[in-house]
C-alpha cells in the first residue's frame, strides 16, 4: 500500500515530505499497538534542515558598536588607538582595570579610577561596572557620512 511505502522510506530517510505524493499528504500514523497484530509502522520524526547562503557574509556592512570610530586623546591614551570599536575599547578598559588592579577588593563590580581612568569617567574617583559603557559613550566622535 501506499501508507506502508511512505513510511518505510520515512523511515530510511529516503524522501523528505516535499516529494511526497499527494496522497500521501493525508496520511494518519500512529503509534502500533502492543499486540499481536500491530502494523508494521513507526512512529518517525522528520528533521529539516536549511542552508544559509554564503554569499552575503563577506558583503555586509560593519554598523553599530562593532564599527571602528574616531575617539578622543584621553580615550586614545587608554587603549592605544586613535579609532577603536565600542566592543574592543571595553575590551582594553577591563583588561587594563584588571592588569592593573583597579576592582574594590571589598566590592569587584566598583571600579576605582586612577588618573588615566578619571579622564575617560567624568573625573569621578569611583564608578559602578555596569555604568562603564555610558560613561565611554561621549569620547566616540561622531563622523559624518
Amino acid at each position: 500500500s501506499v501508507a506502508m511505502a511512505v513510511a518505510m522510506t520515512l523511515s530510511f530517510g529516503l524522501l523528505s515530505s516535499s516529494v511526497l505524493p499527494p496522497e500521501a499528504h493525508a496520511l494518519s500514523f500512529t503509534r502500533p499497538s502492543r499486540s499481536a497484530s500491530a502494523s508494521p509502522l513507526r512512529m518517525v520524526r522528520t528533521v529539516i534542515s536549511c542552508k544559509v547562503s554564503q554569499s552575503d557574509q563577506g558583503t555586509r556592512k560593519i554598523r553599530g558598536i562593532m564599527k571602528p570610530r574616531d575617539v578622543t586623546p584621553e580615550m586614545a591614551a587608554l587603549v592605544g588607538a586613535q579609532q577603536i570599536s565600542r566592543t574592543q575599547a571595553l575590551k582594553l578598559i577591563w583588561a587594563y582595570i584588571k592588569a592593573n588592579n583597579l576592582q574594590d577588593p571589598e566590592d569587584k563590580r566598583t571600579i576605582i579610577c586612577d588618573e588615566k581612568l578619571k579622564k575617560i569617567f567624568e573625573e569621578r574617583d569611583r564608578v559602578g561596572m555596569l555604568e562603564v559603557a555610558r560613561l565611554i559613550s561621549p569620547h566616540f566622535l561622531k563622523t559624518e557620512v
